[in-house]
């Protein structure tokens, strides 16, 4: 058996005072510690019935590196597409959600995408993380059997700022198509507005060792430069169409975005759409991502399950294949 390098977590910077550069090499630290194989005990291990590997999205001014879990051996060609965001803002790689991941493209089965997209930085606001994972489902859809997806039956998945991504993504998708079966948001970041640290849990819950506000202040500065309206990429406060996809939104009760969720999952009842709260008590922000913590580890898999049964439900309905644990 081959060794592992176990690679260090960096130590977690002063978010009020970070210049380009500390911010840049934080990035690179921080996410060579989640794309290791030393990682594995803290962020879970990949379902070993799911293939992955590394693709590009081609697009006329950029190329968006995708991470792809699809059902092995072979399966399909003609799956449900799960277009997945991996959370974290300024941070974060595809190969953190490894875990949820493969178990969903092994298990529902489907194929899913997930999005390598811009980190938030001084030149680069939300919005040009926000296009990245529109333009990735845009392109996947419509280029379905390169893909080996079915294009009528397609989901978003995200996770905090991959959350707000994807709801954005499903705002978009409810306008003008393609045409989503479900929307997945978990601890979903919705406000970067002036009211983003207005809500209770932010207070209550402003220096959870997952999450701190000074994080959040940090990204609402790098997310919405000066001059630029924050509301088209809050999803709280978007134009949001007449029944966008049907919602599961997940929602630990120990994190300051837990309001933000609550609020999203009324917004999107008002608007006319199925939307499912699920809380899960105790639970920090990241609780997905953080399965080999044992504070974390009984609501991640709760949530796994109830993510699966829920995709199932609306992808792949009366599809009896193994159970969701």
């Amino acid at each position: 058996m081959s060794e592992v390098t176990v690679v260090e977590r960096p130590p977690e910077p002063d978010f009020t005072a970070m210049t380009e550069e500390e911010l840049v090499a934080y990035q690179e630290a921080e996410n060579r510690w989640r794309a290791a194989d030393s990682s594995r005990a803290i962020l879970g291990e990949r379902d070993p019935c799911a293939a992955i590997d590394w693709r590009e999205v081609a697009l006329p001014d950029r190329r968006i590196p995708v991470r792809v879990y699809r059902p092995s051996p072979g399966g399909a060609d003609d799956l449900p597409l799960v277009l997945h965001v991996h959370g974290s803002g300024f941070v974060g790689t595809a190969t953190q959600s490894d875990w949820i991941n493969s178990h969903l493209a092994a298990r529902l089965p489907a194929v899913v995408v997930s999005v390598e997209h811009r980190l938030l930085a001084p030149r680069t606001p939300l919005s040009a993380a926000a296009d990245d994972g529109w333009e990735v489902l845009r392109h996947v859809v419509e280029h379905a059997a390169r893909w080996g997806v079915d294009p009528e039956r397609a989901a978003v998945f995200g996770e905090s700022t991959g959350a707000l991504i994807s709801a954005l993504a499903a705002i978009r998708a409810g306008r003008a198509g393609p045409r989503l079966r479900a929307q997945v948001l978990v601890n979903p970041l919705t406000d970067v507005t002036g009211t983003m640290f207005d809500h209770p849990s932010m207070a209550q819950h402003a220096h959870t060792p997952t999450l701190a506000v000074p994080q959040l202040r940090l990204l609402q500065r790098l997310a919405v430069p000066p001059g630029t309206d924050p509301r088209p990429v809050s999803p709280l406060y978007a134009e949001v169409p007449d029944a966008p996809a049907p919602a599961l939104v997940l929602v630990p009760t120990r994190d300051p975005l837990a309001d933000h969720g609550r609020r999203y999952a009324e917004r999107l009842r008002a608007a006319g759409t199925s939307a499912r709260l699920i809380e899960y008590p105790g639970a920090g922000h990241a609780f997905l991502s953080l399965p080999g913590v044992p504070e974390q580890a009984e609501a991640a898999h709760a949530a796994r399950a109830d993510i699966l049964r829920f995709l199932r439900a609306h992808l792949t309905a009366g599809d009896e294949r193994e159970g969701t644990r």
